[in-house]
C-alpha cells in the first residue's frame, strides 16, 4: 500500500475490539475460513495447496518471513469488516479524523507573504466531511498522490485558513517530504 492508505487502515484497526490472530496456523484457519477453502488461500498466498493445509493442521507452525508477512497483511485486511466499516462510518458523519505529520509544508499566496516551504509538525482535527473524502478516495483505490492532495486540502482549509476566517486568498498548500504521518479516529 502506501503511506497515506497504510495509516487510515492503522486508524480504522486501533478501533478492533478483539485482537487478530498470532500464530501462522490461527490465521491460516482463519483465511480457509473466510474465503471458504484451502485452495483459494493457497492462491492468494502464492503457496501450494498443501502447504496452506499442513499450516491448517499445525504441522508446519513458523512462516518464512516474506509469507509470514503476507500472510499477517490479508487476515488484517479481513478482519472485523463491521467494525472497520463502522469507524469509517463514524468518523464520516460526525468523529471526523486526527491527522499528526511532521513534513515539508508551504503555500501559494499573493506575492509579499511568507509562503516558504518550511517543516512544520502539525496536529489537527479535521472534520467529517474531510474523514470521508478520505476514506471514499482509498476505498475508490485513489493513488498515493491524490490521498496526499486531499490532505493538503483538508490542511488548507482547516490548519491555514481556519474554516475561512483566516488566509482567504491561499491559493495551493504544498505537502512534501513526509517524515511522519499518523492519523487517529
Amino acid at each position: 500500500m502506501s503511506l497515506f492508505g497504510d495509516g487510515l487502515e492503522a486508524a480504522v484497526q486501533k478501533a478492533f475490539t478483539r485482537p487478530a490472530p498470532k500464530s501462522a496456523g490461527a490465521q491460516m484457519r482463519y483465511l480457509v475460513k473466510q474465503l471458504k477453502g484451502t485452495k483459494a488461500v493457497a492462491q492468494m498466498l502464492r503457496v501450494s495447496q498443501r502447504t496452506v493445509e499442513r499450516y491448517v493442521k499445525d504441522q508446519i507452525k513458523k512462516p518464512r518471513p516474506d509469507l509470514a508477512a503476507r500472510l499477517e497483511r490479508e487476515v488484517k485486511a479481513r478482519w472485523q469488516p463491521q467494525i472497520r466499516a463502522k469507524a469509517r462510518q463514524q468518523a464520516a458523519t460526525t468523529g471526523g479524523i486526527v491527522i499528526d505529520t511532521r513534513a515539508r509544508i508551504g503555500y501559494t499566496a499573493p506575492i509579499g507573504s511568507t509562503d516558504e516551504d518550511r517543516l512544520r509538525h502539525i496536529t489537527v482535527a479535521l472534520p467529517p466531511h474531510h474523514a470521508a473524502r478520505l476514506f471514499d478516495a482509498q476505498e475508490a483505490g485513489a493513488t498515493e498522490q491524490r490521498l496526499k492532495e486531499i490532505a493538503a486540502e483538508a490542511l488548507k482549509e482547516v490548519y491555514f485558513q481556519d474554516g475561512g476566517r483566516r488566509a482567504g486568498q491561499l491559493e495551493e498548500v504544498r505537502f512534501t517530504d513526509i517524515e511522519h504521518l499518523e492519523f487517529d479516529l
